[in-house]
C-alpha cells in the first residue's frame, strides 16, 4: 500500500484527470482494473455490424485471442442493446486491449496473479484514512496527510441517552471510530455490518491478510493489518456501551451536518443519542464475533478476547429486557438515522454469533433457525450474516445446530442469485430494483453470498457470477466507469466525502467505493441534471451527489471481502 499511495499515485490520478464520465453507450465496457488469470472474464459492447472481437496485447498490438460475439440483447436497467465479449480464455498475464470492428479500442487492463492485491490494500487503507481523534501523518498517509479531528473525549449525553446515572449534558470520552461516510459521525448500526464484513474477511482468509503492509501506525506490531484498523472502530465501539446496564449508544454526532470542512475545521458540540435495540444487538455481533478473531492474539492483546465477550453478552441482556427499543431520531438531530423498526434479525444474529462464540445451546435457540430466511444483508437486514457465521464455522458447530438447513439457506440464496445472473443480459445478479442507494455494495454483497454458495458447494458459476459483481464496480457497467477511486482509467474524482472536498488536493481520497446508481436520484434539486432517468445511469461523480457518489464504511467493507476471497479462491490455471 505504501508504494500506491507514494509511487503509483500521480500516475493513476494524471490520467484519469483528463478522462470525463458519462454514459459509455458507445464503448467497450470492461473491468479497468484487471483479472486473476483463472478468473472468468467479460466485456460488454454495444450492439452494432460486428460478429466478431480480438483481444490484442496493449504494447505490441499483437493479437493474442479472438471469438464472436454474444446475441444482442437489451439490459433493462440501462435499456441499451449490448452483446457480451467472453475471453475467458485468456489467461497469460499482461496488458492488454480489446478490440471490436466499429469502436474504439477498451481501456486497457492487465491480467495478473495479483490483480486485486492493490486494489484490496487500498479499499482496507480508506479506513485508515477515516479515522477520527487522530492526525494522519505524510509518512502513512502521503498527500493526504491532515491534523487530528474530533478528539470526542468531552461528547455529551443528549436527552434521549440520559439515564441516572448518566444525566442530560453529563460529559464522557468517546474516542476513536471511524467517520462513517461523507459525513463526521460515528453510528453503531453501520459499525456493525461494516466490522463483521471484516471480520468475516480475516475468519475467512486469515493467510491472506497475516503479512499485508497497509503502512498504518501499527504496521510493525505482530497484528495483521486488517485487524489493526478494526481496532480502532471496536475501541470506539467498546466505549459506546453504557457500562452500568449494557446498552448501546446509537450514535455519536453533531446535531447537524458538518460544512465541506476538514475534520479539525468542524469544532461542532458532540452528542451520543439514544440508546437502541438495534445498535446494542449489532454491538453484541460485533463483540462476539471479535472475540473468538482476538483470541488467537492474547499476547498481543491481554484480555481484549474476554473484555468483547463480556460485553457482548452485557448487551445481549440488554436487548432481552429492551427488545422494541426502536431508534427516533430526536427533533434537534438532523444527522443520519440507520433507524430501524424490524428486530428480529438483529436478535437472531446476535445469537447465531454468540452461539459460536460460546457453544451455548440457549444462543442457538434464540436464533429461531427455521424461521430466519437468508437474504442479501445490507446495514438494516443482517439476516444473513448469521448464515454466512454458520456455513464457515458449520463443522465446530454443535449437534443442536441444524446442518441441513445451513446449507439449504446458504445454497438456495445462491442458486436464486446466480439464476439472475445467468438469464441477465449483462451478466449480473444487479436489477433495476437494486438501483437505489449503495447499489454498488449491494452487487458486492451479492457476490460475498454467491462466495458463500461457491465455498459450500463448489459451484463455478457462482464464483464467476460474483467475478461479474466486481467486473461491474470496477467498470463493466453502462457509465463505463470504475467505482473505486484511484483505480481505473475513469474512477469518480468528486466523491461525496467531506476531506476530499475541502483538502485542496485535486484527486480524491483513494480507495473508496462510491454509491453507484440510484434511480431515485434524491439530490436532483441541489445538483446538476442527471443525465438519464433510467435506473443504471442514475449517476454523478459530483461531489454535491450524495444519493449517488457518497462514499461509506458499510460500502467499502464487502469491496474488501470480495476482492480478497476472489483473489484466494480463484484457482491459477494449470
Amino acid at each position: 500500500m505504501q508504494g500506491f499511495v507514494r509511487a503509483s499515485f500521480c500516475a493513476t490520478y494524471c490520467a484519469a484527470a483528463l478522462l470525463s464520465g458519462g454514459a459509455a453507450a458507445d464503448e467497450i465496457q470492461v473491468n479497468q482494473v484487471g483479472f486473476l488469470p483463472g478468473a472468468a472474464k467479460w466485456a460488454t459492447v454495444p450492439t452494432g455490424k460486428a460478429v466478431g472481437f480480438s483481444v490484442v496485447d496493449a504494447k505490441s498490438g499483437k493479437r493474442v485471442v479472438t471469438g464472436p460475439l454474444g446475441k444482442p440483447a437489451t439490459w433493462g436497467p440501462s435499456e441499451q442493446s449490448m452483446q457480451l465479449v467472453d475471453f475467458s480464455s485468456l489467461r497469460k498475464p499482461g496488458s492488454y486491449r480489446l478490440q471490436v470492428t466499429g469502436l474504439a479500442d477498451s481501456l486497457p487492463f492487465v491480467v495478473a496473479r495479483d490483480a486485486y492485491a492493490a486494489l484490496n490494500a487500498a479499499s482496507i487503507k480508506a479506513f485508515y484514512f477515516n479515522r477520527a481523534s487522530t492526525a494522519l501523518l505524510p509518512k502513512h498517509a502521503g498527500p493526504f496527510a491532515r491534523p487530528a479531528g474530533h478528539p470526542d473525549t468531552e461528547v455529551r449525553i443528549h436527552a434521549s441517552a440520559a439515564s441516572a446515572g448518566r444525566p442530560e449534558g453529563t460529559v464522557l470520552s468517546f474516542p476513536k471510530g471511524w467517520y462513517d461516510a461523507g459525513d463526521y459521525n460515528k453510528y453503531i448500526v453501520n459499525s456493525g455490518i461494516t466490522c463483521y464484513t471484516l471480520l468475516a474477511a480475516y475468519e475467512h482468509f486469515p493467510a491472506y491478510f497475516q503479512h499485508q503492509d497497509l503502512n498504518i501506525p501499527e504496521s510493525d506490531d505482530k497484528v495483521p493489518d486488517l485487524l489493526n484498523e478494526l481496532l480502532w472502530n471496536l475501541e470506539w465501539m467498546l466505549a459506546m456501551q453504557d457500562p452500568s446496564d449494557g446498552g448501546v449508544y446509537h450514535k455519536l454526532t453533531n446535531k447537524g451536518f458538518d460544512g465541506k470542512v476538514m475534520p479539525h475545521q468542524a469544532q461542532g458540540e458532540r452528542y451520543v443519542v439514544q440508546k437502541s435495540t438495534a445498535a446494542t444487538l449489532d454491538f453484541a455481533a460485533v463483540m462476539a464475533t471479535a472475540s473468538r478473531v482476538f483470541a488467537g492474539f492474547e499476547r498481543e492483546q491481554p484480555g481484549l478476547s474476554a473484555r468483547m465477550l463480556t460485553a457482548a453478552r452485557s448487551a445481549w441482556q440488554w436487548a432481552l429486557a429492551h427488545p422494541v427499543e426502536v431508534y427516533r431520531q430526536p427533533a434537534d438531530i438532523h444527522t443520519g438515522g440507520y433507524d430501524d423498526a424490524t428486530l428480529d434479525d438483529e436478535f437472531a444474529w446476535a445469537a447465531t454469533e454468540l452461539y459460536i462464540t460460546t457453544r451455548e445451546p440457549a444462543f442457538y435457540a434464540a436464533i429461531k433457525a427455521a424461521t430466519l430466511e437468508a437474504r442479501v444483508p445490507n446495514w438494516g437486514d443482517v439476516g444473513g450474516l448469521a448464515w454466512v457465521s454458520l456455513a464457515h464455522h458449520r463443522e465446530r458447530l454443535t449437534p443442536a445446530a441444524d446442518q441441513a438447513l445451513i446449507r439449504q439457506r446458504i445454497a438456495g440464496l445462491a442458486a436464486d442469485l446466480t439464476g439472475v445472473w445467468h438469464g441477465s443480459p449483462y451478466r449480473l445478479s444487479l436489477q433495476s430494483k437494486d438501483m437505489q442507494w449503495g447499489s454498488n455494495s449491494t452487487a458486492l454483497n451479492q457476490a460475498l453470498m454467491l462466495i458463500q454458495g461457491y465455498r459450500l458447494g463448489g459451484d463455478r458459476r457462482q464464483l464467476d457470477a460474483a467475478q461479474a459483481a466486481l467486473d461491474y464496480v470496477l467498470g463493466r457497467n453502462p457509465l463505463g466507469r470504475s467505482m473505486v477511486t484511484g483505480f481505473g482509467q475513469r474512477p469518480p474524482l468528486h466523491p461525496h466525502h467531506r476531506p476530499s472536498m475541502a483538502d485542496g488536493i485535486e484527486a480524491p481520497v483513494p480507495g473508496f467505493l462510491a454509491g453507484g446508481a440510484n434511480a431515485g436520484q434524491q439530490d436532483a434539486n441541489g445538483c446538476p441534471p442527471y443525465a438519464s432517468k433510467l435506473p443504471a445511469l442514475s449517476y454523478l461523480d459530483h461531489d454535491c451527489s450524495y444519493a449517488s457518489n457518497e462514499v461509506a464504511i458499510n460500502w467499502n467493507a464487502p469491496l474488501v471481502y470480495v476482492s480478497a476471497a476472489l483473489q484466494v479462491l480463484t484457482r491459477a490455471p494449470r
